[in-house]
C-alpha cells in the first residue's frame, strides 16, 4: 500500500496542474484520492466496466464516473488497462462467444469485413470503416461485452472488499499475538 500511495500524485500536484484546474473543487474531494475499501473497489469496478465496455474513452469515462460516485480515481483509470494489445483479442472473443451462445447463433467465427478492394467506397472515412467492422461482428458481441463487463465489474468490487477485509483481519490477528 506504501509503494502505491507514493506513485500517486499529491492533493497539491493536481491543485497546481494546469490541465486539471479548471475542475475545480470537484477534482479535489478528500475521498477521490484516498485508499480506502469502498473507495479502492468501485474505483476498480469502474474501471474494468468501462475498460471491457468501451472500446474509445475509456480512461476519461471511468474518472469522471468515479468522481460522481466518489470513488477512488486513480484505481479507476488504472484499471482500464485490463484492455491492452495483448488481451483485447481474447477479451472481445470471449465476449463474442458469450453473446453467440445468449443469442443462440451457430458458433462459428466472425466472418471478417471485406478487403480493400471489395465493395468498399474509396473514399470511405476511417469512422465508416469502423463501424462497419462492428455491424459485420454484430449484436453477439455487443451483447457479450455488455455482460462480461458488468459481471466482471461486480466480481471485481466484492473481490477487492473482500481482500481488504481479509488483510484487515490477518494484520489484527498477527497484532494479537
Amino acid at each position: 500500500m506504501k509503494r502505491l500511495r507514493d506513485w500517486l500524485p499529491s492533493a497539491e500536484a493536481i491543485r497546481s496542474n494546469r490541465w486539471l484546474r479548471w475542475l475545480g473543487p470537484t477534482l479535489h474531494h478528500p475521498r477521490l484520492w484516498h485508499m480506502s475499501r469502498r473507495g479502492l473497489a468501485l474505483g476498480m469496478a469502474l474501471g474494468f466496466f468501462f475498460g471491457l465496455l468501451v472500446p474509445l474513452a475509456q480512461i476519461p469515462l471511468s474518472a469522471a464516473a468515479a468522481v460522481a460516485l466518489r470513488a477512488n480515481v486513480p484505481a479507476a483509470v488504472a484499471s482500464t488497462l485490463v484492455t491492452n494489445p495483448l488481451t483485447f483479442g481474447p477479451i472481445y472473443y470471449a465476449a463474442w462467444r458469450i453473446g453467440s451462445t445468449i443469442l443462440g447463433d451457430p458458433a462459428e467465427a466472425p466472418r471478417l469485413p471485406p478487403a480493400a478492394d471489395e465493395d468498399v467506397p474509396a473514399d470511405e472515412s476511417w469512422w465508416e470503416r469502423a463501424t462497419r467492422r462492428i455491424l459485420g461482428v454484430g449484436k453477439p458481441l455487443l451483447l457479450g461485452l455488455a455482460i462480461l463487463a458488468t459481471a466482471v465489474g461486480i466480481a471485481t468490487y466484492f473481490l477487492v472488499s473482500a481482500v481488504w477485509k481479509l488483510s484487515v483481519l490477518w494484520k489484527r490477528h498477527r497484532r494479537r499475538r
